[in-house]
């Protein structure tokens, strides 16, 4: 039964990609159709609904096809560029064996017992505990951990991490996340364009269709100018549900991919407790500062939350964790907390304070400053993501 509804989670994934570009189209041209009502209202104010209903129809039909080229385009641009926009946004560096022994063997270790290809390996300087997988193909998946979560975790809970994020690359979820990110990118932008336009006209409509004022088809559809206000409206509110729905697109993207990504990690490391104490000790320390809603998204944990949990796009920790407590057999820690935390908060918490482990690699000197007084999440960081002056 566990593997029938993993395979039918990925088989659902390649599914609803399939669909979302196909609604990408779709939305754009909810879009163009809109454009050319709002079009045709600021150049004649004098038609009847219906005379700009039809007007707006033979401008969508002569728009399609650059729409669509349009369309095309920046799937094709999305596609070949998306992970060079995420690392700019991020500040991601790919990194070495040489540069990250540790990291590196980790995942190496974690895809040759499995047969997985080895993704691209990228670190983000962050003193936030994050991670996600980004990719569209083998050649293009890589795995991004921040600094603080390099820093935070132990060997073992960072191998659980790492296999999280292996499984969100096996399960196709990684692919669903990009093309819901590129609907939700085009989509967007062509709504607040449209707004921008709108609002910068000044709502000041009327002119002449000299190309059209001498047919009398035309001058027969013109009413007394009330139509115009119903247009306008209409085209708005298409706007704003186009708008709407290209941010839906992202609760397309089932909660429940969190909890497989998490079953798959402790199908790899065999080790439901590091996976537990991974997730409490990242549990909400992994805001990017930033870093678009989307690449939250697309993170191990999501901090933000909307409308009260029920838009979120992650489930709790909480219920993260009692799901690998009632079918993994791990045991639940409690909420954890870094030396970094105040005594205050972990007082008041109640929570347990954990050591962290020891800084080595090249992200390190791997020297203790006198007395050990130097908190390690604020030691100086080295290497080709770190900090520059």
């Amino acid at each position: 039964m566990a593997a029938y509804g993993l395979y039918t989670h990925i088989a659902s994934n390649k599914t609803r990609s399939m669909l979302l570009l196909a609604g990408l189209f779709l939305l754009i041209y909810v879009m163009v159709f809109a454009g050319a009502l709002i079009g045709e209202v600021v150049v004649n104010s004098n038609g009847s609904v219906a005379y700009y209903i039809n007007a707006a129809t033979r401008d969508l039909i002569r728009a399609l096809p650059f729409a669509t080229i349009g369309a095309v385009l920046w799937i094709v641009i999305a596609y070949f560029g998306h992970q060079k926009m995420i690392d700019a946004i991020t500040g991601s560096e790919s990194v070495t064996r040489q540069q990250q022994p540790r990291l590196y063997n980790l995942l190496e270790n974690l895809c040759i017992s499995r047969g997985i290809p080895m993704p691209k390996l990228k670190v983000m300087d962050s003193d936030a505990l994050n991670a996600f997988a980004t990719g569209l193909n083998p050649r293009q998946y890589s795995v991004t951990v921040t600094t603080g979560l390099l820093r935070a975790l132990n060997d073992d809970e960072m191998e659980a991490v790492l296999g999280h994020e292996l499984t969100h690359i096996r399960n196709g979820d990684v692919q669903l996340m990009v093309v819901a990110v590129i609907i939700a990118g085009v989509v967007g932008f062509a709504a607040e364009l449209f707004f921008r336009i709108f609002i910068n006209s000044g709502f000041r409509f009327g002119g002449s269709r000299s190309s059209r004022s001498s047919s009398s088809s035309d001058s027969d559809s013109k009413g007394s100018g009330g139509g115009a206000v119903i247009v306008i409206i209409i085209a708005v509110a298409l706007i704003a549900l186009a708008w709407a729905l290209s941010l839906v697109v992202r609760f397309a993207l089932s909660r429940s991919r969190e909890l497989l990504a998490d079953a798959g990690s402790v199908e790899l490391t065999k080790n439901p407790d590091a996976m537990i104490s991974a997730l409490r000790k990242i549990e909400n320390r992994g805001e990017l500062p930033g870093a678009t809603s989307a690449v939250m998204e697309m993170c191990i944990d999501n901090p933000r939350e909307g409308f009260a949990d029920l838009f979120a796009t992650h489930p709790s920790v909480d219920s993260r964790v009692a799901a690998l407590v009632k079918f993994a057999g791990g045991h639940d820690p409690g909420r954890m907390a870094l030396p970094s935390d105040t005594d205050e908060t972990a007082a008041s918490d109640g929570t347990e304070t954990l050591p962290l482990p020891p800084r080595s690699g090249p992200w390190s000197d791997g020297k203790t400053p006198a007395g050990g007084a130097q908190d390690p999440l604020r030691a100086p960081l080295k290497g080709p993501w770190g900090r520059h002056a």
